[in-house]
């Protein structure tokens, strides 16, 4: 009896088992594997909405809410037009970068070109900081407000060695975001990046600083050729951002501008989750210079730098593995008369820490020509503080005025005024004061309006001066004339 009894149990609790079992094998097949469909129903589906409270006028809004407030009005959508745009079926992120992060609506050849990006209002006289990728050969800039106003943009001056640019609109009592101090901000710390994703106009996602200083190897400096003057420094974050996001801002919690959104890791062209914005302190230096000389005034120390792995700590018996090796000095330059030596190790620029040589050139490029800063370096286990004079890139130690005119080769030019610039519907040009005996042979006369030297742009009577001797004896000119009407000469100069 007793065994028929035990039997008994065991083979209910067996049974209890196999239902248990099934039950559970049930239970994950329905909650757990079976996807998940969301229908968008196009009929007259009444919506269920959940209840909530509404918080009093006297409490706090909550989140970013106030952050947002401030900042979408001051984020534009630029779009910008080109007369011819060249096909590019090369979309992999990482050799050809803007190319996926810049929303480019005309993807094969048609003769009237369009991409949209974003920038960001920081004045209310209508100045506005974006991304150079974004308006880059644009032969017209189109900007819409946050309030839906449209207006043509004028450029004021790009520098290709950070990827900035600063153009400007015509509007009244314009919304603005005021600069936040990006040397400060905290790897951890929350942010928002707002702009216009996909044409989704003011968009606005969030997420943290992954990481500071970083250097992605992305930019190709000023004519593509010269990675040794360009600045990356990035704040990485993991904020969401996608084509069309380029130039919009990056801000802070409480609204300030911490960066500009410049590009994304993505080997498919959407975001997948890291994102890399331009800290501000650096791009408020560079709207600085823009506005006031047309170009980046930038002072060098006079050095070759590496970062510092182990084994070169090993090998040069350093005590440290942060901070940026001097690998060569110049003896001539502002470090060389300041007695820093190859070997030194560079730990603080003007009281910003150093931990690598991407942050070192971030720092030092935010003072020009003549500016005095203090370096820390460390020689071995002492550490000295040293004042240096940075000088310009040719050796200048101040910043000279910005040219309005010059003479070359028996001929004599000058810069377009606004009032011109509004006449003849360019945004920059240089004119031909007296065209000489040379440039008459070549067809060019008085009066002529040069936009471009050999396919580059001209904004500055500086770029047109370096573009003309680096052309050599055979050059061509392109431009218009004061009726409107283009033309184009090649001739031995």
């Amino acid at each position: 009896m007793r065994k028929n009894m035990a039997f008994i149990l065991l083979g209910g609790a067996f049974m209890l088992v196999l239902v248990g079992s099934i039950s559970g094998v049930w239970m994950y097949k329905s909650f757990f594997e079976k996807p998940q469909y969301v229908t968008l129903s196009e009929g007259p589906v009444a919506p269920t909405f959940s209840k909530y409270t509404e918080s009093s006028e006297d409490s706090p809004h909550p989140g970013f809410v106030e952050a947002v407030r401030v900042t979408r009005p001051a984020v534009v959508h630029i779009k910008s037009r080109y007369a011819l745009k060249k096909n590019n079926q090369n979309s992999d992120f990482f050799s050809n970068p803007f190319r996926d992060f810049f929303d480019d609506n005309n993807g094969g050849d048609s003769p009237q070109g369009m991409a949209s990006g974003s920038g960001v209002l920081i004045s209310k006289e209508g100045y506005i900081a974006t991304n150079n990728h974004v308006i880059a050969d644009a032969d017209e800039l189109e900007v819409t407000l946050f309030d839906k106003r449209t207006f043509k943009a004028e450029v004021i001056g790009v520098d290709p060695n950070t990827d900035l640019a600063l153009i400007k609109i015509d509007a009244v009592d314009a919304p603005y975001v005021s600069f936040g101090n990006s040397d400060k901000v905290q790897v951890g710390e929350w942010v928002l990046a707002v702009g216009n994703p996909m044409d989704l106009t003011s968009t606005v996602t969030a997420g943290i600083v992954s990481a500071k200083g970083r250097n992605i190897s992305l930019l190709e400096g000023d004519r593509g050729t010269d990675r040794g003057l360009t600045i990356e420094s990035f704040i990485q974050t993991d904020a969401a951002v996608n084509k069309g996001n380029s130039g919009g801002a990056l801000v802070n919690s409480f609204g300030e501008l911490i960066g500009i959104n410049t590009a994304i890791a993505s080997r498919t062209g959407s975001y997948a989750g890291y994102s890399f914005a331009i800290p501000a302190t650096l791009v408020k230096k560079v709207m600085e210079d823009l506005l006031a000389y047309g170009e980046v005034r930038r002072g060098f120390l006079g050095i070759r730098i590496q970062e510092i792995s182990t084994q070169l700590a090993e090998e040069q018996g350093l005590k440290t593995l942060e901070g940026a090796y001097i690998t060569s000095v110049n003896r001539n330059s502002g470090a060389g008369e300041a007695g820093i030596e190859a070997g030194d190790v560079i730990t603080n620029v003007n009281g910003i820490v150093i931990h690598n040589p991407s942050e070192l050139q971030e720092a030092v490029s935010r003072y020009r020509p003549g500016d005095k800063i203090k370096i820390q370096i460390l020689r071995g286990t002492a550490s000295k503080i040293l004042d240096v004079n940075l000088r310009g890139q040719t050796g200048e130690t101040t910043v000279a005025a910005t040219k309005t005119e010059t003479s070359m080769k028996g001929s004599s030019f000058r810069l377009l005024t606004a009032e011109e610039r509004r006449e003849l519907g360019v945004t920059y040009g240089i004119k031909v004061e007296d065209a000489g005996p040379k440039l008459t042979r070549g067809g060019v006369q008085d009066g002529f309006v040069i936009t471009e030297v050999n396919g580059e742009k001209m904004r500055t009577i500086e770029q047109f001066e370096r573009s003309v001797i680096d052309s050599g004896d055979f050059v061509t000119i392109k431009g218009l004339f004061s009726e409107g009407m283009n033309a184009s000469y090649s001739f031995s100069w």
